[in-house]
């Protein structure tokens, strides 16, 4: 009954969606197409931007976990990718599962301790394209008050005009890495949940 109520709700919104912007596009606005990126300041978007996080449980299963609504800005150059740049910060308070149990656990100075580290941050020191829409991205991580060096594998999503709102450009990219919690004093559970975290973070940007 709940997903016959949300297909209805979803098929509802549709009229509206079209009368808000005209018809809908009958394919994706975005492509990955290096041509449509647009030098500029972007903006995060914060409804579509998620910092995932994966990392063994008990040996058995691999868990993921996520942080959302980030805010923060993307400087792009793309004739210049040497002088990209980007700034993300996202909300501890924000950490999602599948659990809500474990969300608040997660909060808990077990964890990640969201009252006296209210906020993770990232800033990059360096951007190295290595392929057609692939760079290395260098920063620096300041997470559970510990700022540490890291380096993302970036690769370009796609670029193009939104449809929700102004026809701005918007642009996304995909990054991971790999860093160990207790680097950032974080150790709580190792070994029975894994040192070793995977982040992966679908970056979602709008030129205002």
């Amino acid at each position: 009954m709940r997903l016959v109520f949300a297909s209805l709700l979803a098929l509802a919104a549709v009229p509206v969606v079209a009368q808000q912007h005209g018809q809908l596009p009958t394919e994706a606005p975005g492509a990955p197409d290096p041509a449509r990126a647009v030098a500029g300041t972007y903006q995060v978007n914060p409804d579509h931007t998620q910092v995932l996080f994966t990392l063994s449980h008990l040996g058995f299963s691999e868990y993921t976990g996520m942080f959302t609504v980030p805010t923060g800005t993307l400087t792009l150059d793309p004739k210049n990718p040497a002088a990209d740049k980007v700034d993300v910060t996202f909300p501890i308070a924000k950490v999602r599962t599948t659990v809500p149990e474990l969300d608040a656990h997660l909060q808990t100075a077990d964890f990640f301790n969201a009252a006296k580290y209210p906020t993770a941050h990232f800033v990059s020191t360096k951007v190295t394209q290595t392929g057609d829409g692939a760079a290395t991205i260098d920063g620096n991580l300041t997470f559970h008050g510990v700022t540490r060096p890291i380096s993302l594998d970036a690769r370009f999503v796609g670029a193009g005009k939104g449809i929700m709102g102004p026809p701005n450009p918007n642009i996304g990219f995909a990054a991971t890495t790999t860093i160990k919690r207790s680097d950032w004093g974080m150790g709580f559970g190792v070994p029975l949940v894994s040192d070793d975290v995977l982040l992966t973070i679908n970056a979602a940007f709008e030129q205002k």
